[in-house]
């Protein structure tokens, strides 16, 4: 609503009516009161939706709000929520006050612009958790990994076990799918190549794309969405493919004869973070230390085959379901997490590149 008159200047009529507002207000019922303080109390999280908010509603939303008596209100965000978080820090037009965000991918950039609320998060501050799954300001609660899979029921007798054997069509032919991403497929090139998963960094992209040179004429699909991956390894389109693990042991529960292979295996951890200035940042704060706790995290897996970071968490986490998890010890040795750093510096440029590699 506008008003054509100053209003710095309100007329008798507008200051009548704003005392007679709060004059009921006042005057308002016990319990009216109650309902105004109980909405006053709600926090509004984004999650990407789906069976996320189904798992975050088990471990994290539910006993939150039984714990403190704050409601949790769920909405599902964008794919990609840092530019709405930046938006909405810029403009002070918050829709929520928590948010999933990726370390390697989110947390350096919205860090250097001064877009996270200040938690004051320590690794101390939650035994047994992973070191790289905290900073001052976010919190990861679950890790997913990027890793090969292939079918059973071709290679029966001997299977790709790494990604120089992805990249060797002769000893291992079949159809093949990678990610249309230069996040992963870059560190995968050069693992083909023969550098130690614990030398990536800084990436050689000159070296990375010389590789990728020998695997392009045999890419049967560049996937782009994980819905896509998992339908092109569970109905047998592709035989082997780069894809999240998720997506893999999603095809595994529909009974297709699909494999997870975690050695050289590239893992991400999400985790919640607050945009900086909302006025709800008090009950953001308890939240997001809430979900630290290892029994909290292990009810996760129960719905998504993504890791806990509190490694604690295995202790409740089934015996039957652990292997299928990122972060089982077996698994995690064999992997490494990008680093955040080198791609929040050189993800334009290698971005750029790889598209128009792509297009070459």
């Amino acid at each position: 609503m506008s008003y054509s008159h100053d209003p710095q200047n309100p007329s008798r009529r507008r200051v009548m009516k704003m005392a007679g507002t709060a004059a009921l207000a006042s005057a308002l019922p016990l319990a009216a009161s109650r309902t105004v303080f109980a909405q006053a109390r709600q926090l509004i999280v984004s999650d990407p939706g789906g069976p996320y908010t189904a798992a975050y509603r088990r471990a994290f939303y539910d006993p939150f709000e039984k714990a403190t008596g704050i409601k949790v209100v769920s909405v599902a965000r964008d794919s990609q929520p840092v530019a709405q978080f930046a938006a909405m820090v810029q403009t002070k037009n918050f829709v929520w006050d928590v948010t999933t965000l990726t370390l390697s991918a989110d947390i350096p950039y919205l860090e250097s612009k001064g877009f996270l609320e200040p938690i004051g998060m320590k690794v101390g501050d939650f035994p047994g958790i992973m070191p790289e799954a905290v900073t001052a300001d976010w919190l990861g609660v679950d890790v997913y990994s990027t890793v090969l899979a292939y079918r059973t029921d071709k290679f029966q007798k001997e299977a790709p076990q790494t990604w120089a054997d992805f990249w060797d069509v002769k000893r291992f032919p079949g159809r093949r799918s990678l990610r249309r991403s230069p996040l992963d497929t870059l560190e995968q090139a050069l693992l083909a190549d023969g550098v130690p998963i614990d030398k990536l960094y800084p990436l050689d992209l000159d070296r990375a794309f010389k590789s990728l040179d020998k695997i392009k004429p045999h890419i049967n699909l560049w996937w782009t969405s994980g819905a896509q991956a998992m339908q092109a390894i569970q109905s047998g389109d592709v035989d082997m493919m780069s894809t999240w693990n998720g997506r893999a042991q999603a095809a595994i529960d529909n009974k297709a004869p699909v494999k997870i292979v975690w050695n050289q295996g590239l893992y991400s951890i999400e985790g919640w973070g607050i945009p900086k200035g909302t006025p709800r940042a008090e009950f953001a704060k308890q939240f997001v230390r809430f979900c630290g706790d290892p029994a909290r995290q292990a009810l996760i897996t129960q719905d998504l085959a993504y890791g806990p970071t509190n490694l604690k968490a295995f202790d409740a986490i089934p015996k039957d379901r652990a292997p299928l998890l990122p972060t089982a010890p077996a698994n995690l040795k064999g992997m490494r997490l990008p680093s955040p750093q080198w791609w929040a510096e050189n993800r334009t440029k290698a971005t750029e590149r790889f598209n128009a590699w792509l297009l070459s």
